[in-house]
C-alpha cells in the first residue's frame, strides 16, 4: 500500500515507480537503465537534456548505493513514517540554460531521496536556498519537497554522485561508475559561466567534470577552500564550504560567508 504525497496527494510507493505522478519525475516505466558501469557510459551519451535527466533518475548501477537508498526509503526517519519516499537516484534541476551551475556531493538519506530533489527538506537545503534566495537565484526562501513550486532562477543544481550514500560516503568506484552522468550534463549546459562546488568532495567532481566536458585540464589545481576560484576554459569555480549542519552551527560557514559567494557568481554573470 503507497502513501500519500505531502504537496500533491495520490498514493505512492517506497521507492516511487517511474511515471507514476510524482512531481517533476522525468521518467517512465519505459526509461532505459543503467546496470553497471558501462551502461552509464553507453546511456549518457546523449544530447537530450531531459532523456538524460530521465535515466539518470532510474540508474541503478552501484549495488551497495541501491541497496542503501531503497533500505532508507522502505524504514524512513520516525518524524517522516507518514510519508513516501523517492528513494531513486536524483537529476539535476533547474534552468535548462543556466549561467550558475551548483554542484554538491550527493542526496542526503531522509532530505533529497526522500523528497526527490537534492537539497530539498532538511537544514542543508534551509541554508543553501535561503541564501540563493537572498541573492536572487531561487524564487523562494525555502525548498521543502519537489512539487512546492520553488525555481532557480538562472541556475541548475547537481549532484556529483545521484544516490544517497551511506555515512554520505561514496567510494571511489561509486564516484567513478556516476561521473559520466555529470560529465554529460555539463557538455549540454553550454550557457553555464559559473559553477560554485559545495565543499571539497564537490569541488573534486566539478574539476573532473568540467575536464571531461571539454575543459583544459588546470596546470596546477588549486586547493578547495571557500572562495577560491579556478578558471577553467570559459568557467570560473567557486569553492563554498558544505552548508551542513556542522558547519553552519559551528559558524566555520556563516550566512554572509555563503551570500558572498553567490553574489560573486552574480558579478562573475552579469
Amino acid at each position: 500500500m503507497g502513501l500519500p504525497h505531502p504537496i500533491v496527494g495520490g498514493d505512492f510507493t517506497s521507492p516511487v515507480t517511474p511515471g507514476t505522478g510524482w512531481p517533476d519525475d522525468p521518467a517512465d516505466l519505459h526509461t532505459s537503465v543503467a546496470r553497471d558501469a558501462d551502461d552509464v557510459r553507453r546511456l549518457a551519451a546523449t544530447d537530450d537534456l531531459a532523456e538524460l535527466d530521465a535515466r539518470v533518475s532510474v540508474c541503478s548501477a552501484c549495488p551497495r548505493l541501491v541497496t542503501w537508498r531503497e533500505d532508507v526509503a522502505v524504514e524512513k526517519r520516525a518524524s517522516f513514517a507518514d510519508q513516501p519516499y523517492w528513494g531513486r537516484p536524483i537529476n539535476g534541476w533547474g534552468d535548462p540554460e543556466p549561467s550558475l551551475l551548483i554542484v554538491g556531493l550527493a542526496p542526503a538519506a531522509n532530505g533529497g531521496n526522500r523528497t526527490g530533489r537534492i537539497f530539498t527538506g532538511d537544514p542543508s537545503a534551509e541554508w543553501i536556498f535561503g541564501s540563493l534566495h537572498r541573492t536572487g537565484w531561487a524564487s523562494q526562501p525555502t525548498s521543502e519537497h519537489a512539487g512546492d513550486g520553488q525555481r532557480l532562477l538562472d541556475a541548475r543544481m547537481v549532484a556529483t554522485v545521484r544516490c544517497a550514500p551511506p555515512e554520505n560516503k561514496p567510494t571511489p568506484a561509486e564516484r567513478d561508475t556516476c561521473a559520466p552522468w555529470i560529465a554529460a550534463e555539463l557538455a549540454l549546459l553550454p550557457t553555464v559561466r559559473v559553477v560554485v562546488a559545495l565543499g571539497a568532495f564537490g569541488w573534486d567532481g566539478a574539476v573532473r567534470s568540467l575536464v571531461a566536458a571539454g575543459a583544459e585540464p588546470p596546470v596546477k589545481r588549486p586547493k578547495f577552500g571557500h572562495g577560491v576560484e579556478l578558471v577553467l576554459g570559459d568557467v570560473t569555480l567557486i569553492g563554498c564550504y558544505h552548508p551542513s549542519p556542522h558547519n553552519t552551527y559551528t559558524g566555520r560557514l556563516t550566512r554572509a560567508m555563503t551570500d558572498a559567494v553567490f553574489e560573486r557568481a552574480r558579478a562573475l554573470t552579469d
